[in-house]
């Protein structure tokens, strides 16, 4: 199903700051625009006829008060449309459509292969009469402007063929905002999460690859080239008589090393070695020696890595995700070798899981989509 990407009606200023209280909110009624957006109750009335007017605002109903007084409730209207925020997973694509008051519209999961038809299945499920106003896709990868006026790419070639083939199942003229995949998780961490009262901390992925996403006052931090927090790129090894390669610690800290090592140290007697890296983790909680030690050591070698981070930022704050790093079992050593080599500062595990990556992209999503009907006023003053 097509969708329209329509531009947005050009607003006045007063009735912009009210349907941004209102995304804000979800509903609200008129007092509650006023108290919220800071205006005198004549002007958000005119405000909100005009949002009405626009389709922008519907009323949704009644709120009836202490004094037995009604007042009507407002929503946002069909014409406000939606967004898609789109995760390219290293294994599973997920897709999310939301109302731009940050409402699950629709949903949709497959294979990174299958990246086009899920976006094409989340796009169908939209409400038909829904603009759609931007699209927010996460990649594992830095991000950049190919050139002046050119729309985003991935700065490599890790996500460019999966975006490239994803990308043919958008509208033309849809705004579109890539974002790191790790940026994105923090941010849902920040706001739903582990985070959640910090305005800044690191979080720190630990999977396949290794990322940080670092949150200051706030706000995501990504550097002069968007890749502030590109772990990967540390020296390492860093010793006499060792050459440093590029990506060799996330090589050597990544699931793939770490499931090598388990095989190395895997005895006969020891029963089924581990294939993957939940399996490993399963086995160390039943108590089994090998995988204890083998987890035991990841987490010192967190615990390593996570004691630069804290040299450098000083966050506070570590959240540990990832498909090994959000495993409870690593806080311990992650703890006690931070406390070994650098100053106290609180490690936690994630609380939003696989998740975290599509949820901060609709976060992105639903803000940019805001963005996208308010400017306008802005931009005529």
């Amino acid at each position: 199903m097509e969708h329209d990407v329509a531009k947005a009606p050009r607003l006045t200023e007063s009735a912009s700051a009210v349907f941004a209280v209102l995304a804000g909110a979800g509903s609200a009624t008129r007092p509650q625009l006023a108290s919220l957006a800071g205006l005198s109750k004549p002007t958000v009335s005119s405000a909100v006829a005009e949002l009405e007017g626009a389709r922008l605002a519907a009323c949704s109903g009644t709120s009836s008060s202490g004094t037995g007084r009604s007042a009507a409730v407002y929503g946002l209207g069909p014409a406000a449309g939606a967004v898609l925020a789109v995760d390219l997973g290293p294994a599973l694509t997920r897709v999310r459509g939301c109302a731009l008051d940050g409402s699950l519209l629709t949903q949709a999961t497959g294979s990174r292969a299958e990246a086009a038809d899920v976006v094409r299945e989340a796009l169908f499920a939209l409400p038909a009469d829904a603009p759609l106003r931007t699209v927010v896709v996460a990649v594992g990868d830095v991000t950049a402007r190919e050139k002046e006026g050119a729309g985003m790419r991935p700065a490599t070639a890790k996500a460019g063929p999966v975006f490239d083939a994803m990308a043919v199942a958008l509208p033309s003229g849809v705004p579109l905002h890539l974002e790191n995949n790790v940026n994105c998780a923090a941010l849902a961490e920040l706001h739903e999460g582990a985070a959640r009262g910090h305005h800044t901390f690191g979080y720190l992925r630990i999977g396949v690859g290794i990322g940080l996403g670092i949150v200051i006052g706030g706000q995501v931090l990504r550097g002069a080239n968007g890749a502030a927090g590109e772990l990967a790129r540390l020296p390492y090894p860093w010793d006499d008589g060792s050459e440093p390669r590029q990506e060799a610690l996330e090589e050597y800290i990544g699931a793939r090393s770490l499931l090598r090592r388990a095989a190395e140290a895997w005895q006969g007697t020891d029963g089924p070695c581990p294939r993957t890296a939940e399996q490993l983790f399963a086995l160390a909680a039943e108590g089994r020696a090998p995988a204890r030690a083998v987890v035991g050591r990841h987490a010192t070698d967190v615990g390593r890595l996570t004691a630069a981070v804290t040299a450098v930022l000083d966050p506070g704050l570590i959240v540990l995700g990832g498909s090994t790093g959000a495993d409870p079992q690593l806080l311990p050593g992650v703890r006690a070798e931070l406390d070994r080599l650098s100053w106290p500062t609180e490690v936690v595990s994630s609380t939003v899981g696989e998740l975290g990556t599509v949820v901060g992209a609709s976060r992105l999503a639903v803000a940019r989509g805001v963005q996208t009907v308010t400017e306008p006023a802005r931009a005529k003053d």
